[in-house]
């Protein structure tokens, strides 16, 4: 399974000079919780909804003036495409993530997943099992 499937569209990016005003701008159209940081085509941060109740709207600063690279979470951790919605949904759960970068062998930026994409993965899965299994021992299931 490829981890790009679970990915419904590009994902957003910013500079580390952008504003977290233009972040939001930018995102709120795609109704996406997280931009990637870019600086020359590499990854370098990501910027979440949570960064900025807890870096910006917390400490008072203002969306307008603030720059990414101020509030962003650098350096952030990644998996590629071939690992699978298990791992990556064992690994969000303990370390508390809730988007995560998707980057090729030769480290380029290809998606940015977020948890609610791999529990729906999961959870349309864990149906048709039931169903199979339900199928299998004859009786009707309804999910």
């Amino acid at each position: 399974m490829d981890l790009l499937n679970l990915v419904h569209h590009a994902p957003v990016t910013v500079s580390p000079e952008d504003t977290v005003s233009h972040a939001i701008e930018i995102s709120m159209p795609a109704r996406v919780g997280a931009v990637a940081v870019m600086e020359s085509d590499r990854l370098v941060g990501i910027f979440t909804e949570r960064d900025v109740m807890l870096k910006v709207v917390h400490r008072g600063l203002d969306a307008r003036t603030t720059v990414i690279r101020s509030v962003m979470t650098p350096n952030p951790l990644t998996v590629t495409p071939n690992q699978t919605p298990q791992e990556v949904l064992q690994l969000m759960l303990a370390r508390h993530i809730r988007h995560m970068p998707i980057v090729s062998a030769s480290g380029e930026l290809v998606g940015l997943l977020s948890i609610r994409n791999v529990l729906q993965y999961m959870v349309e899965h864990l149906n048709q099992d039931l169903q199979f299994i339900a199928d299998y021992a004859g009786i009707t299931h309804q999910p």
